[in-house]
Order: structure tokens, then C-alpha cells, then sequence
């Protein structure tokens, strides 16, 4: 590739630097990459020549910390990309984070250490400041940036898929994390360093342009950023003062869709786990299309034909509301996940156990767009929607069935026998009728409601125009309420881009609503027994929340306006419960009551516009006669 000339302009809060240098792509990535690292050890000489006693030595540190994390914005276009791992050590969210990716539907998962610029100015806030301890933090941000120098990385610079891929997490981060604080401990700087983050990756593309002749950003593309960048500058620094609504609709969506298109007509393959669950031919950041996480036909999943999967889907919606899956033929999935309210319960705050007596310690979760979670159950201890399925059939205190059991009562019946022996032919490694055909059908009817769109994806679409209280309730959500650092758009559920793992949050959910005491529920430490697990649960999708009160894992609220309360006073430790690893901050977010209808507007605008169907006339007859004084949907 020919060597070219570039003038690169490297912006910081004070000051422009501006310098010359020759070099191609390749090159100037290592030049910025080499910078970083040169700079990494000047805060380190900073931070060993104070003794950080002072208020001034301390402020001394945070500006040196400050500068560096603008040019750390201005890489950061690679370095999440090329290596998502080790980004999390140059500027990771948590001290300690555990691994719940896609992944571990193939290995248990593990411990992971961050470090870097974000803890390590969280550090300079707490007592007892050990400098060792910070410089640490430091070490492990320096020893992450030796990866990027390495030859696995640097190699995939010679070739434009990188660009392409790369650049299209940049614009799915740029919607969903980079303007809400959820890595930036000083929300006063988040737009300051958006504001430096776009020029940067602009010289990015310029300098790839130069070297990609044959593959390069279009014009049109390279235009509408621009117009991006103009806007962007416009905006006020001020946090919640930011337009993240225009901002998304007019800019980062159009962006992705002609990235998407540069991505197909250029015919960009991936072999990263970055790209495992995107969909090359999603148009928009708001298509449902976007990722996949579930396979919801399950053991059809080759079945393509439309006719054969209309018959699996209505075999599968009578199995949904038939009590034969269950051990006494009284409780059907439609018992606790009614088809025509959402697919939930609103009628009680944890449904009532198998025995009829009891009640069950979780609220029921609405099945609407379940299929966009890469861990199911709100513990996370299910990876397919089938396991899922499976699990709450077998559990003794929910439908207590065995397995073979549900086979045998199933074929009884000449309806569903006839079907799926004609099922049994589209899965021909399989040699007889078995539960997964059974489940399959029904998870294939259940995920057949979660395509439908809600008033607000067709706004961010530019199809239809909502009024200025949703827009505001958007920008509301996404800045000051602080909902967008773990709802991530589209879903507004824990799976953030590149849409590959599933966020778990501890929140110190009560007991009652007087806040009388912490549930009791573990969460996630049944499944994966760890102290940062303890009382976590998994972040579930706001959609339809209109639909599926009540709300929290134990039902424990009844309207958005109490949900909206308890996070406004900073969750279960800001009302002074005892929750030592709460991730939630405990601080009040003052919220104005005028805030607070402006975000349950915009909520509203996710109440997705689906078209239910009635159930079932009947249900099929079995030979085994007392099996047909069954119910459609069961008794309870």
C-alpha cells in the first residue's frame, strides 16, 4: 500500500496538538496505539511522584486520568473490537465481572478482573488511597495495550473486514452505551469525550479510505457522518441536556443501515465472537432481526418450509394451552403465561405452586421477546429456550411431569400423534418421537409473538412521528434516570452490544413495599455461587411493560410509578436496606414528578402493537379416557 501524508488533529479538554507523520493505515494505527501506551507510562510516573494525601494530589491524578481516557475514546473504535477481553482491563466497568457471554452454553463461567482509567479514578474517590493499588490498576491497562501490538491483532489491519465489522459495533455502542454514563464515572465529561470520540474515528475512516481504495467508506456514508459530527458539536456538554433522541434517529441509525449495506455488497465475512449473534441483513438498530440469542424452533431449526411451520406452530399453541404436559393434568403453560395478556400473570405477584396451596418465590416473566436472551430464567441458569421449557415442565412445584411420561400421554392423543410422526420426517437424525419435538413446537409458537414492533421503533425509524413528552422521556431514560446504563437499546433488556452476553444486576429488591427487609431470593449465586452474584438477577426487557405488572422478581410492585421510585431513591441500599454489593448506585437521582410521567410516557411507546388470538375451541382427544376431562388451559 502506498505511503500517504496525513495531518492528524489529536483534541484534548485544554489544548489541540497538532503533528505530521507518513505512514499507511496499519501505521497509523500503531502510531495511536504506541502513543497510548507512551502515555500510560507518563501517569504512571505521575502517579509514583505524589503521595496522593492531598485534595490537590488527587486532582492532579484525576486530570491526568482525564486526558488520557479522551485519547482512550479516540482508539477505542479498535480496541473493543480487536479485542473485547482486554479492553475491559484498559477501561473495564467493574472490578470484577463474571464471564455470562454466549459462550457459556459451552463452558462454565469464570472470574474476570478489570482495571484501567474508569476504576482507577472510581479508587481516587475512596479512603485510604494506596498508590500501589492504583498504579495496579494502571499496570493492568498498560499490560492490555501489549495485546494490541501483537500479530493476531495487527494482521486483520491488511484487510478491510476489520473496518467494516468494527465499525459497525462503534455505531450500535454509539446508540447504546457511549452517551449514558455506563462507563464514564463523571457524567459532566461523557459528551466532552463523545465530542472528541468523533473526529477521531472520522481521520480512522479517512486514513482507511487512503490505504482501501477498492473497499472504501461510500460517500454517502462518509457525508451523513459528517453531518453527524456537525450536530454532535452543536449539542450542549451538559449530560442530561444532550438530544440522544435525534442523535439516534437521524444519525447513528441511517449510519448503521448504509454500514449494513457496505457490509453486504462488499461481501464482509467474520470469524470473531463479536459478530456470533448479528445479522448482516438487519436494516435498522431497531430491526428484531438485529441478534439472535435463542433459536426458538429448536429441533426444526432447518425446517424453512412456511406450510410445515404454520403446522408446527399450531400444534405447538394447542400443546401451549394443553394440562397434558403436566403431571396431573390440570396445569398448562397458559396457567401462569396467559397468551392473550402478554404471555404473564398479572393477577398476583408470584403464581400459585403445583400443590394449589403455595406460591411460587418469582414472579412469571412475560415470554414476549424471552427469544432475545442468551441466559433464560431470571437467575440465568437455562441456555435454550427448550432447556427452559423442559425445566418448568419437571420442576415438582411448578408442572411436575417426567419427561417419558409427557412422550406417551402426548402420542395418546391422534391429533398430535398424526402430526408429529409428519414432524418426525423433517428431523431425520431422529428416529422416533421425542419430548424435544414436543417442546420445540410449543417455544416455536411462544417466540412467534416477539416479531411485533412497538410505537417507538418505528419512530427511531423515521416511519411515524411521537410527541415531544416520549422524546423527552427517551432522553430522560438514556441520561438522568440512568435506565440506559443497563436497559440497552433496541431490546431495553441486559444484552448490550455486540449483543453477545446477558447483564445481571444487584439492586436490593425488598421484601414488601414499607422496605421492610432485602428479598431473600439468592439469584444468580444458586446457579454460579460467587460474592458479586449474590441477590443478582437478570436484566429483562422493558417492552410491554404496561402489560406485565407486577414488576421485579418477586412481583413486589404493582405500578411503573413505585418501580420508578425505588430506583429514583437509589434502590434497596438508598433506602438504608443492607446490600454490600449492590451495582445499582445508591445515590437519589432527583428525579421531578414531571420527569417521572415523561419516562412512563416513553415506556408506553415500547408497548409493542401485537395481535393476539383466541384459545383453542377444544382440546385433542386422548385414548386414555379420563385424560379428556382436561381444560383448555388448565384449571389453575
Amino acid at each position: 500500500m502506498k505511503k500517504l501524508l496525513f495531518i492528524v488533529v489529536i483534541c484534548s479538554a485544554c489544548s489541540l496538538a497538532a503533528f505530521m507523520y507518513e505512514t499507511d493505515y496499519p501505521g497509523f494505527y500503531l502510531q495511536q496505539i504506541s502513543q497510548f501506551k507512551d502515555e500510560q507510562q507518563k501517569l504512571k510516573s505521575d502517579i509514583a511522584s505524589v503521595e496522593l494525601t492531598t485534595i490537590g494530589q488527587i486532582d492532579s491524578i484525576k486530570k491526568a486520568i482525564h486526558k488520557q481516557r479522551l485519547h482512550l475514546k479516540n482508539i477505542d473504535f479498535w480496541l473493543r473490537y480487536l479485542e473485547p477481553i482486554k479492553q475491559k482491563h484498559v477501561n473495564g466497568p467493574l472490578p470484577v465481572e463474571w464471564e455470562t457471554e454466549v459462550f457459556e452454553k459451552f463452558e462454565k463461567p469464570y472470574r474476570r478482573t478489570g482495571g484501567g482509567l474508569m476504576l482507577a479514578e472510581q479508587y481516587l474517590d475512596e479512603q485510604n488511597i494506596l498508590v500501589d493499588s492504583l498504579k495496579q490498576l494502571i499496570q493492568m491497562s498498560a499490560t492490555a495495550m501489549d495485546t494490541y501490538l501483537a500479530d493476531s491483532i495487527t494482521r486483520q489491519l491488511n484487510t478491510p473486514a476489520h473496518m467494516f465489522l468494527a465499525n459497525r459495533l462503534f455505531l450500535l455502542n454509539l446508540a447504546a452505551i457511549y452517551t449514558t454514563g455506563f462507563e464514564c464515572p463523571d457524567t459532566s465529561r461523557v459528551i466532552p469525550e463523545l465530542k472528541s470520540m468523533l473526529p477521531a474515528v472520522n481521520t480512522i475512516y479517512k486514513s482507511y479510505n487512503a490505504s482501501f481504495k477498492s473497499s472504501p467508506l461510500i460517500r454517502a456514508y462518509m457525508e451523513h457522518y459528517d453531518r453527524m459530527n456537525s450536530f454532535v458539536a452543536a449539542q450542549p456538554d451538559v449530560f442530561s441536556s444532550f438530544d440522544r433522541y435525534t442523535f439516534i434517529r437521524d444519525y447513528v441509525n441511517p449510519l448503521f443501515s448504509i454500514n449494513q449495506e457496505m457490509i453486504r455488497n462488499y461481501h464482509i465475512y467474520s470469524g470473531s465472537y463479536n459478530d456470533f449473534s448479528l445479522n448482516d441483513n438487519a436494516v435498522s438498530i431497531f430491526d428484531k432481526t438485529l441478534y439472535k440469542a435463542q433459536t426458538d424452533k429448536g429441533i426444526f431449526s432447518f425446517v424453512v418450509d412456511s406450510a410445515l411451520l404454520t403446522d408446527i406452530r399450531n400444534i405447538g399453541k394447542l400443546l401451549f394451552y394443553d394440562p397434558i404436559l403436566s403431571g396431573n393434568n390440570t396445569r398448562s403453560c397458559a396457567s401462569c403465561h396467559n397468551p392473550t395478556g402478554y404471555f404473564n400473570d398479572t393477577s398476583k405477584a408470584t403464581p400459585t405452586a403445583f400443590d394449589g396451596k403455595l406460591n411460587l418465590q418469582r414472579n412469571t416473566p412475560s415470554l414476549i421477546n424471552a427469544k432475545f436472551n442468551h441466559l433464560l430464567m431470571l437467575d440465568g441458569r437455562e441456555l435454550t429456550l427448550q432447556s427452559q421449557a423442559h425445566s418448568v415442565m419437571a420442576n415438582p412445584i411448578e408442572m411436575n411431569s417426567v419427561s417419558t411420561r409427557i412422550v406417551e400421554k402426548v402420542m395418546s392423543c391422534r391429533q398430535y400423534a398424526d402430526a408429529f410422526k409428519k414432524f418426525l420426517k423433517l428431523t431425520p437424525e431422529e428416529t422416533e418421537v421425542s419430548l424435544d419435538h414436543i417442546i420445540s413446537s410449543v417455544t416455536f409458537y411462544y417466540s412467534s409473538f416477539s416479531t411485533y414492533r412497538a410505537p417507538f421503533d418505528d419512530a427511531l425509524t423515521g416511519k411515524i412521528h411521537v410527541n415531544e413528552r416520549v422524546r423527552q422521556g427517551f432522553n430522560i431514560f438514556m441520561s438522568k434516570a440512568q435506565c440506559g446504563t443497563c436497559h440497552f437499546t433496541p431490546l431495553f433488556n441486559g444484552v448490550k452490544p455486540p449483543y453477545v452476553g446477558s447483564e445481571f444486576e444487584v439492586l436490593g429488591v425488598p421484601s414488601d413495599t414499607l422496605y421492610s427487609n432485602v428479598s431473600a431470593d439468592s439469584g444468580r449465586y444458586l446457579v454460579n455461587p460467587a460474592p458479586e452474584t449474590f441477590r443478582a438477577f437478570r436484566t429483562g426487557s422493558i417492552r410491554n411493560s404496561s402489560f406485565t405488572a407486577p414488576y421485579m422478581h418477586n412481583g413486589v410492585f404493582r405500578t411503573m410509578e413505585q418501580v420508578i421510585d425505588f430506583y429514583d431513591k437509589g434502590g434497596g441500599a438508598g433506602r438504608k436496606l443492607n446490600v454490600d454489593n449492590q451495582t445499582l448506585d445508591p445515590s437519589p437521582l432527583h428525579l421531578t414528578d414531571a420527569e417521572k410521567a415523561d419516562l412512563i410516557l416513553f415506556l408506553k411507546s415500547l408497548d409493542e402493537n401485537i395481535t393476539f388470538e383466541a384459545p383453542p375451541a377444544s382440546l385433542p382427544a386422548s385414548a386414555n379416557r379420563p385424560w379428556n376431562k382436561r381444560k383448555v388451559g388448565g384449571e389453575f
